[in-house]
């Protein structure tokens, strides 16, 4: 039974450290249509002991950025080219930002060019302690950058309410989320780990 135990526990923290490794900064939804006006969502989870105090965010080629949705406790800055067009946003905390523990959601609206591919999101994540995780490797790496698929025009459409999907309830809460997955398995490990050692509790007493 004591080696049960252990092995569970094993288990469990194995699961928990999965679940950090697999927090990413990613950009929602993960498929827009070409063409259309989207309601992005930045997802930005803390894997440090440190706060998260800063995020900034390289617009890809393929889409116009045009609006923000304020947070309280943060601000937000934009950096343009020659043209007008937004190439970078950054926010920032104005109190203590995000802990291990908290992730933040950030909303901004952009329009996706008729003839774009893919949106490759490339961030940096700051942390009070001062270090910086660049988010911009490829799929496999261990800080991918978060990468958007762009399907073919809605035909008959003209871009508009494409956004209502962007952050749906269904998207903030399924199973896909790495972050939500992996807190949901390392909950569970915990619950089986805390009934194998009462049954051993019984059966000592």
């Amino acid at each position: 039974m004591k080696k049960s135990v252990s092995i569970l526990l094993v288990l469990f923290l194995a699961l928990g450290f999965a679940g950090v490794a697999s927090a990413h900064v990613t950009v929602q939804p993960k498929e827009v249509p070409a063409g259309s006006y989207q309601v992005f969502t930045l997802r930005v989870p803390s894997e440090k002991e440190a706060a998260t105090t800063q995020v900034k965010v390289e617009v890809p080629d393929g889409v116009e950025v045009s609006r923000f949705e304020p947070k309280a406790g943060w601000t937000y800055e934009t950096e343009k080219n020659a043209d007008g067009k937004i190439t970078s946003f950054t926010w920032k905390a104005e109190g203590n930002g995000l802990g291990a523990d908290e992730f933040g959601q950030f909303n901004f609206q952009g329009k996706v060019a008729d003839d774009a591919k893919e949106l490759s999101w490339k961030a940096h994540q700051t942390y009070s302690d001062g270090s910086v995780v660049d988010w911009t490797g490829a799929p496999d790496a261990d800080t991918p950058a978060s990468v958007t698929t762009v399907t073919a025009a809605v035909a008959g459409g003209d871009g508009h309410g494409a956004s209502s999907t962007a952050a749906s309830p269904a998207d903030e809460s399924d199973g896909r989320d790495p972050l939500t997955l992996g807190l949901a398995i390392a909950g569970l490990a915990v619950g089986v780990l805390a009934l194998l050692v009462a049954l051993l509790r019984r059966r000592k007493a």
